[in-house]
């Protein structure tokens, strides 16, 4: 028994093959698809020795030739793969230009709340075929670990990430003082004024290290009675008396008006809000829209006034 390996099939056999069989001559298929006839002769002789049988009877002179019975049996299938060939090719080009995909973003609660909306929705405008996962954590060391293995493909960090990472910078998030109104002048507070005050503050995360280093660089030592690493607990806590926060400015609601906002002095250095991807790797067309938009819609928090400027200092 003859067993039949088309291992070496390729689809410029079938593509003839279809030719030929919808054109009925050798001259109009090689017409159709800008070959020369001979070429046409060729790939269809060689797909015959492929499937060990003739394709078409070819009865001379200007008659049409007429497939074999091995022809017709085999013609369905080659335009069924014919046909999934191009559905693929149209899907590629579809990724290609973001119309169809997937993309995992990692998130802390700050961008969740005040960037990723812009994101998102400029996201869905411009693909709105395109799933979008996201996962927030407030521990570098979880988004860390997700980016590397390559769970995320983007994540939002803080700070410029380095070594298997690249990051682009979107913006600078300086660091407040959250205040009852009226608890304190307006205009700046000096960190020495804090000495003994209660704090609200957060449990270990990158912007609290980074908060309590700039303030034990400057000889204060936080006065801490409250932990909480939801944002609006810390400034609910605030209004309730309990104690001041050192804050990113995303962190809190400026117009909320059951709190105050001053800066501090000597400023603390700012938090930088980037956004990373695991170093030589390379992004999808989704992706990189994904980090174009972000840096985009940030030129709004990179531009944005102070909450205290026009205020007494």
């Amino acid at each position: 028994m003859v067993m039949t390996n088309l291992r070496d099939l390729e689809m410029r056999h079938l593509v003839a093959f279809d030719a030929v069989a919808n054109e009925g001559t050798f001259g109009k298929a090689a017409e159709k698809l800008g070959y020369t006839q001979s070429a046409i002769s060729q790939q269809i002789a060689s797909l015959e020795r492929l499937v060990d049988g003739k394709l078409f009877d070819r009865p001379g002179g200007p008659r049409p030739v007429e497939l074999t019975p091995l022809g017709h049996h085999l013609l369905g299938p080659a335009r069924e793969l014919l046909a999934r060939v191009g559905a693929i090719g149209e899907d590629l080009d579809r990724f290609r230009t973001g119309e169809v995909g997937q993309i995992t973003v990692g998130t802390y609660q700050s961008v969740s709340a005040k960037v990723l909306p812009l994101v998102v929705g400029r996201m869905r405008q411009e693909f709105p075929d395109v799933q979008i996962l996201l996962y927030e954590s407030d521990l570098d060391d979880e988004l860390d670990v997700a980016l590397g293995s390559g769970e995320l493909d983007l994540s939002f960090v803080v700070g410029d990430w380095t070594g298997q990472f690249e990051s682009r910078r979107l913006f600078e998030d300086p660091f407040v003082l959250v205040t009852r109104p009226g608890e304190y002048k307006p205009g700046p507070v000096r960190l020495a004024d804090l000495a003994e005050v209660p704090m609200v503050g957060q449990h270990a995360n990158s912007c609290q290290l980074l908060n309590e280093t700039g303030l034990r660089s400057a000889g204060l030592e936080p006065n801490y009675v409250f932990r909480t690493n939801d944002n609006g607990t810390v400034s609910a806590m605030v209004k309730a008396g309990l104690g001041v926060a050192v804050m990113p400015l995303l962190c809190v609601e400026p117009d909320d008006p059951g709190i105050e906002l001053h800066p501090l002095r000597p400023a603390l250095e700012s938090r930088r809000v980037s956004i990373a991807w695991r170093a030589g790797r390379t992004l999808s067309p989704v992706a990189q829209r994904f980090v174009e938009i972000a840096v985009e819609v940030s030129e709004v928090f990179a531009e944005r006034p102070l909450p205290w400027k026009g205020r007494a200092a």
